[in-house]
């Protein structure tokens, strides 16, 4: 049976490659729709699809419940961020209309506290599912993958580098600015403990790239991993830009942020993103990743695991969208049952994650 999947921002940056992937399938047809529809039939028009898309104008911000009621999609597929600060508004018109919903979230709060709709979600037998992303989907199903391999996992420690030349938005960037500066609580030696936002500067070597600086940042994992992994003691999350300058720029404008000696950066997000586009003729389109398991092995001895990932040619953009586009393709299948408002956690295996990018240029090792 035909399942009809709404990508609301289906011609942004995630919503475009979302699209193409599921465009392919013999049992989904597509609706593209944003506030633009000149740029969702525009998009629509280039799309090989099984099925010949659909079009709709939604503005997530009015008459959301009325566009779905006449529009009536089985899932939706919500990439309109930023999601720092917004409300559940999408999930909740889902719900009352009776289809499933997934976002590409990487929002601590809102990731963490989708739960609240569980009640509501079950009511109606729709899931609701947030953070379908990177974080916390492809990190916890690491997590997930390995945690077998100790007696007790204590700590996790993980980064993202990125690429200078990858697709990026005012929404993306506002969404990282969104913490410059600001205290937010991570789990360090058994303690929920204060760091700040692109603070704590520290350089590593990624596998594939060249040495990266790191600061802190804001995840849902850093809320959501302490519950589920509950022997941990520490969890570090960190991420880094390419280019060394950019970085240590924003390195130095969020210590002044944290002293309230220059103002907060998010608001500045439409200005810093186009002088960031002066740089790209210095920068590449490789990004990386890596996460550190350490604990007790079975043994009883100490034991270390690391997971590496470098994604060439842009290709790092797919990584995120890979979730969403699983998580869409195992609704329609009938292959998720699951019903309420979760955190998307423990319904992709990390095999299905790595086999999903297998058509990209993207590698990856266990040592």
């Amino acid at each position: 049976m035909t399942k009809r999947i709404l990508i609301i921002g289906g011609y942004g940056n995630f919503g475009r490659f979302i699209a193409g992937m599921l465009a392919r399938e013999d049992n989904v047809r597509l609706i593209i729709s944003g506030r633009n529809e000149d740029k969702a039939k525009a998009l629509a028009n280039t799309l090989d699809a099984k099925h010949p898309p659909e079009t709709a104008l939604v503005d997530i911000t009015h008459g959301l419940s009325e566009s779905l009621s006449r529009i009536k999609p089985d899932i939706v597929i919500h990439t309109s961020g930023p999601y720092q600060g917004q409300g559940y508004y999408v999930a909740e018109a889902c719900i009352e209309n009776g289809c499933h919903y997934i976002d590409l979230a990487d929002a601590r709060d809102f990731v963490a506290g989708i739960s609240v709709l569980d009640g509501a979600a079950r009511e109606r037998n729709v899931l609701i599912c947030a953070g379908a992303s990177s974080v916390p989907c492809l990190t916890s199903a690491i997590v997930d993958e390995n945690i077998g391999n100790f007696a007790c996992l204590k700590s996790i420690e993980y980064g993202i580098a990125t690429a200078q030349l990858t697709n990026r938005g005012v929404a993306t960037t506002s969404a990282v600015l969104s913490y410059a500066g600001k205290p937010f609580k991570t789990l360090i030696d058994g303690k929920m403990t204060d760091v700040y936002g692109w603070l704590d500067l520290r350089w590593r070597k990624f596998w594939g790239l060249n040495v990266r600086p790191l600061g802190n940042c804001d995840v849902p994992d850093l809320e959501l991993f302490p519950t589920r992994y509950p022997t941990l003691k520490t969890i570090r999350f960190q991420a880094g830009l390419e280019l060394k300058i950019l970085h240590l720029c924003l390195w130095m404008f969020s210590g002044l942020a944290r002293f309230k000696l220059f103002p907060p950066l998010q608001p500045l997000a439409p200005y810093l993103l186009r002088i960031s586009y002066w740089f790209d003729a210095f920068g590449r389109d490789d990004s990386g990743f890596y996460m550190t398991l350490k604990g007790a092995g079975e043994d009883g001895q100490d034991k270390e695991i690391t997971f590496d990932l470098v994604a060439r040619h842009g290709d790092g953009l797919y990584i995120p969208s890979m979730p969403a586009i699983l998580m869409a393709k195992k609704l329609a299948n009938g292959d998720i049952t699951d019903v309420g408002a979760h955190a998307c956690m423990g319904f992709i295996t990390l095999d299905e994650y790595l086999t999903g990018l297998g058509e990209f240029d993207i590698t990856w090792r266990k040592h």
